[in-house]
């Protein structure tokens, strides 16, 4: 039981295909739930980062100045894009829960996650509502409904599951406590739904309320988490330890490779987000290349140059932001809560990254607004990528628990990942702090800063080996010259010495 609690929390739930067989039960539309995980996991990395969409075709005219309202229309639709895509990955967490306990479906288990998975995809319709209309009731209304009908479903998933145990986890089905198995789960299924349907109860009398009760959905696994940690480390209360040690697993930080999955599926779409946007915007009409530019289309083209950089430049940023978690996560062994955490925060805010491309796209060269759009992409990227640095603090601080040997503190790759970490927060904040100091400055040269990024990862390298290098040489150098001086005075008489 002690080498169970080493093992992938995810991976132990999904026993090999041919145990399954060995004990009778697939078959007859019993099946292993890794392709259902695999397609709910891209299906809400989808939603998660769709909702940006409403945030980033907010239309702002190139003429129009980024006004008290304009600055007020944006704010709040950001706001309730941060909120609601960080409720869809609560969602997404209490889903990774439900199938660690049950870990084979058959066709109604299947249906009814079906039933689930169409009920999110639905969200981001709700959320257009509450950006669009946050002071009315029925946008809140809905979304909390939503939200409360798939707390049902899933419920629904976890009792058909328990009435079925052949369905269930191997170790919860020879357990003598399915009833405790059965009551946690649902309590970590069931507390966002909840607070949900208080929600869309409120949104009719105080909608203030409301959205402080779909803030509790995001804060309230942390904030009990919390409390556990005060009453165990401060008031020294000892908490009541599970009954069995499958219950760690319902508790643990999620594990490290669905992590990895779902951040995957983020930096993906977000990519591909981009180039729609170009697709939808950028081809010229038949009709207009024909008569405005005698049928040439390269001149035409020509005109939508600017929008062209803008893409290469913002998919250079999520490309390499990608490529900087990717080297973090190899480095990583395990994510603890905190790490989880900002992870979430910096992918909140890479979903926000079409909403820079599109500001920093469609507004002509010195427009009003051109400084201000270079601004709002300075600070989503510095976000994104500071999150992505606290990961990194956050496990140097357990480093024996979370980094590989090789990543700790001292060493090259240490080194290495702290420049790559480091950089996008510092060009960032360089980038804005121009714009405050320079009014020249224009979405062209930004989206050029943007690709000369990679070559500055290159350059970072280089001057990461020359350091090492110079430091092994100081110290070799240091070394040969002690043991030469201590030869000769050990070859000197004392009379010679004195």
């Amino acid at each position: 039981m002690a080498e169970a609690k080493d093992d992938d929390p995810v991976a132990s739930a999904t026993p090999p295909l041919s145990w399954g067989r060995a004990r009778g039960e697939l078959g007859g539309g019993t099946q292993v739930s890794q392709r259902l995980l695999a397609y709910s996991d891209a299906l809400l990395s989808i939603i998660a980062t769709v909702m940006i969409l409403p945030v980033a075709h907010t239309k702002i005219q190139p003429d129009q100045k980024f006004n008290e309202s304009v600055q007020q229309l944006l704010a709040t639709k950001i706001a309730v894009y941060l909120m609601t895509f960080l409720i869809v990955t609560v969602a997404w967490a209490a889903h990774v829960r439900l199938f660690q306990v049950i870990e084979l479906i058959d066709d109604v288990l299947a249906l009814l996650n079906l039933a689930c998975m169409m009920i999110i995809t639905f969200l981001p319709y709700t959320f257009s509502l509450m950006a669009s209309f946050p002071d009315v009731p029925f946008g809140i209304f809905l979304f909390s409904s939503c939200a409360v009908v798939i707390g049902a479903i899933q419920a629904i998933i976890v009792l058909y599951g328990f009435d079925h145990p052949y369905l269930l986890n191997h170790q919860i089905q020879m357990s003598e406590n399915q009833a405790f198995y059965k009551y946690h789960i649902l309590k970590i299924i069931l507390r966002g739904p909840t607070l949900s349907f208080l929600a869309a109860v409120f949104s009719f009398f105080f909608i203030p309320l409301s959205y402080v009760f779909l803030g509790l959905v995001i804060f309230f696994p942390h904030i009990s988490h919390l409390t556990k940690w005060f009453r165990s480390k401060v008031l020294g209360q000892e908490e009541e330890a599970p009954l069995e040690s499958f219950t760690f697993y319902l508790t643990e930080p999620l594990s490290k490779e669905r992590v990895e999955a779902f951040s995957d599926g983020v930096y993906a779409i977000v990519a591909t987000l981009l180039i729609l946007d170009i697709c939808e915007d950028n081809v010229p009409d038949v009709k207009e290349v024909r008569e405005k530019y005698n049928g040439h289309l390269i001149n035409a083209l020509r005109e939508n140059g600017r929008n062209f950089l803008a893409y290469f430049g913002s998919f250079i940023t999520i490309g390499l932001l990608w490529f900087v978690h990717h080297s973090l996560f190899l480095h990583v062994t395990k994510a603890n809560r905190l790490m989880g955490v900002l992870n979430t925060l910096s992918l909140a805010f890479i979903g926000g990254l079409p909403l820079a491309y599109q500001l920093t796209s469609e507004f002509a060269e010195k427009s009003h607004n051109e400084i201000e759009a270079i601004q709002v992409s300075c600070v989503t990227i510095f976000f994104a990528s500071i999150f992505q640095f606290g990961i990194w603090t956050a496990a140097l601080f357990h480093e024996r628990e979370t980094l590989h040997p090789f990543a700790r503190y001292g060493g090259k790759e240490h080194a290495f990942m702290f420049a790559k970490l480091a950089l996008y927060p510092c060009v960032s904040l360089a980038a804005f702090v121009l714009t405050c100091v320079l009014s020249e400055l224009s979405t062209s040269i930004f989206h050029l800063i943007q690709i000369i990024v990679p070559f500055a990862f290159l350059v970072l390298r280089i001057f990461v080996r020359v350091g090492l290098m110079a430091f092994r040489l100081v110290i070799s150098l240091s070394r040969p010259r002690r043991s030469v001086l201590e030869e000769e005075e050990a070859c000197l008489s004392p009379a010679e010495m004195s």
